[in-house]
């Protein structure tokens, strides 16, 4: 598969309409090609913005008077209604662009480059084929193992029973300092999440962003700075993100 192939099932492959080999093959290729992870990323953000956009009714004195234009021109309903949608549809791509670009300037200090050092440390896991130190799917394993590792004990939490099984982790090194990175799993796509001590104990909302084709949940629980990064689909990562908030 090569980058022309990516343009061309672009669409199916957000809706998830490709079959299983073309799907695969797709895959395989946005591991190698970071330009084709920015396009297929902006297009789910742009589809995810787009959905989430709210719906307001036209007010009845605006619709008797667009109604009386298309009957004085003669123009047929079925005609209108086609370009209505195509200039509706094109505002909505021009304002999701723009918030889609804008997303990583409404950062905190620092968080940027935060962000930059949790999905680089994700990319090297995965080339390097080194997700793990501790491979296990149990917790009371992967826990002890940080233990005289690092100055502080990470939570560590199972989702199996949601579908995000863990397996296993691994000492981190982002920005000069150690961390711990669990692994958790979703169908064959592995999700890193990398925990420190956040110097404060105030809790956040899960802040959302995508870089370079890959996804990250961010979010602070319990004196805890957690950073989830994966090629998983939104959709999936941020019900990963929540669960694990809530545990």
């Amino acid at each position: 598969m090569i980058c022309e192939d990516i343009r061309r099932d672009l669409e199916p492959y957000v809706d998830r309409e490709l079959g299983p080999e073309s799907e695969a093959a797709l895959r395989q290729h946005l591991r190698t090609c970071p330009s084709c992870r920015r396009v297929v990323a902006d297009r789910e953000n742009l589809g995810r913005l787009v959905r989430s956009t709210p719906y307001h009714p036209a007010p009845q004195r605006l619709r008797a008077h667009v109604s009386a234009r298309v009957h004085r021109s003669g123009i047929a309903w079925r005609v209108l209604l086609p370009w209505a949608a195509a200039a509706m549809l094109a505002i909505s791509v021009g304002g999701g662009i723009a918030v889609v670009r804008s997303t990583r300037g409404a950062q905190e200090p620092g968080a940027e480059r935060m962000m930059d050092a949790v999905v680089d440390g994700h990319v090297r896991s995965l080339m390097a084929d080194h997700l793990f130190d501790v491979q296990s799917t149990d917790q009371h394993t992967v826990k002890p193992w940080f233990l005289g590792r690092l100055d502080y004990a990470p939570p560590v939490t199972d989702l199996a029973a949601l579908g995000y099984p863990l397996v296993g982790g691994r000492l981190e090194y982002l920005s000069g300092r150690p961390v711990a990175a669990l692994v958790y799993q979703r169908h064959k796509h592995a999700i890193n999440v990398f925990v420190w001590p956040a110097g404060t104990d105030r809790a956040t909302t899960i802040a959302v962003q995508s870089v370079r084709g890959f996804h990250v949940r961010h979010w602070n629980r319990d004196g805890m700075s957690f950073w989830a990064v994966s090629e998983l689909n939104d959709a999936e990562l941020t019900d990963f993100a929540y669960a694990l908030q809530q545990r």
